[in-house]
């Protein structure tokens, strides 16, 4: 089977370096905005949204034209797969998959791409790039494959090398045959069906402070000016802490999961639509705009949706699975009696049936119910390599010894 696999390392390139790629950068972005204008005005006038291939020779006028004899500068590759992500953006609104394309800002997604031209020289840690010659990167590890495209970003000053590759491997087999169900919350981050949990990081929640008086400390500040400049830098050095440290935990609690559970069975949640804003208009105001506005919060403070994603693809690649099942009534359902009451889960913690009086951890309960669920999802479909030999009652806990009493609770 083919693996896609991006391996990311920080540049080291010289002053000259340096200046080319912000100008390489701002020519991306200046030609992202003037044909998503071009194609703004071409549908208020009634007329047919342009294709790539007309984009491409509108970028051949550009470059010749005598208003913006600067395009040249750049090589002709990231400028013409900056239209690529136009036409990209355009296709994800129109399938419902992302909002409409916006006009770019400066200084924000500062990228360009190269899709063939570069070489990589992992001996000398050095990487060429096309009108940019060679430059040194930090070699933290081997690039595995044939390289695809190269993409060159910025984010807080630094500059950083994403290189793409492909390569073939073997179709793996999960060394485990465990199965589990995750339960997503703010209190505890994760719930395992096994009776493990992973607490929440909380990372914004921590640098709150500090993030609000370093933007305060910016709002007071001239725009553009040299104190600007330097408020800016700090409240984007606090931005990617926050993100550096989330995603650091997201890598480390997937990684554990993945390598543990073959088949791993989530919640199908709708993380956009519980993170909405719940303020409402003048119009048709809201109730507990304060407390929504918290949990909205927390719920991005988590990482739900990357969770997943990194889930997703880790247990493809070791030959596991990931299972989505609905979210109904997971909370609410008595796995020891199967009632299903909103009075079952008086409080946030704790879960109290009404019918049999069964009580337990919610988040555990609905671990539970999401496992169950994976459970029947599996008993529905044909079963894959990667469950044969595995029923309801043979994954194993991580803090016990595997065994679940009479009503599906791990023994731990």
């Amino acid at each position: 089977m083919k693996r896609l696999q991006a391996f990311k390392y920080e540049l080291m390139p010289n002053g000259e370096q340096q200046r080319a790629m912000r100008r390489f950068a701002e020519s991306c972005r200046f030609v992202f905005n003037k044909a998503l204008a071009l194609q703004q005005a071409r549908y208020a006038e009634g007329k047919k949204t342009l294709s790539y291939t007309d984009l491409c020779k509108q970028l051949t006028e550009w470059r010749k034209s005598d208003e913006t004899p600067w395009l040249v500068e750049t090589h002709s590759q990231p400028l013409q797969q900056a239209l690529k992500d136009l036409e990209r953006a355009y296709k994800n609104f129109f399938e419902k998959r992302a909002d409409f394309p916006r006009f770019k800002k400066k200084g924000q997604s500062d990228r360009f791409r190269y899709p063939q031209g570069s070489k990589l020289d992992q001996g000398n840690s050095r990487i060429f790039l096309p009108k940019l010659g060679w430059v040194r990167y930090r070699n933290s590890r081997e690039v595995l494959g044939v390289v695809k495209n190269v993409t060159v970003s910025s984010k807080q000053g630094k500059w950083f090398v994403s290189i793409q590759t492909e390569r073939e491997v073997e179709t793996p087999i999960h060394p485990s045959t465990a199965i589990v169900g995750i339960d997503m919350g703010i209190t505890r981050f994760a719930t395992l069906s096994d009776g493990s949990y992973f607490a929440p990081l909380n990372r914004f929640k921590r640098q709150e402070k500090a993030l609000a008086k370093a933007q305060r400390a910016l709002s007071r500040k001239q725009k553009f000016s040299n104190n600007w400049k330097k408020a800016k830098a700090t409240v984007q050095k606090i931005h990617a802490r926050i993100g550096n440290a989330r995603r650091d935990y997201l890598h480390k609690a997937t990684a554990t999961i993945s390598q543990n559970h073959a088949i791993v069975c989530i919640e199908d949640l709708s993380v956009r639509n519980m993170s909405k804003s719940a303020s409402g208009t003048i119009v048709t105001p809201r109730k507990n705009v304060k407390a929504k506005s918290g949990l909205n919060k927390a719920i991005l403070d988590q990482g739900w949706f990357e969770f997943r994603r990194q889930l997703d693809y880790k247990l493809a690649w070791l030959g596991g699975e990931l299972l989505a099942v609905p979210p109904r009534n997971t909370s609410r359902t008595c796995p020891c009696c199967g009632h299903i009451a909103k009075e079952n889960r008086r409080s946030q913690a704790r879960f109290d049936c009404v019918g049999c009086g069964f009580e337990e951890n919610a988040d555990l309960v609905g671990a539970i119910n999401v496992l169950r669920a994976g459970h029947a999802q599996l008993a529905c479909a044909e079963t894959s390599p990667a469950v044969k030999g595995v029923g309801p009652r043979t994954h194993r806990s991580e803090s016990g010894d595997g065994r679940l009493n009479a009503v599906g609770i791990p023994v731990l």
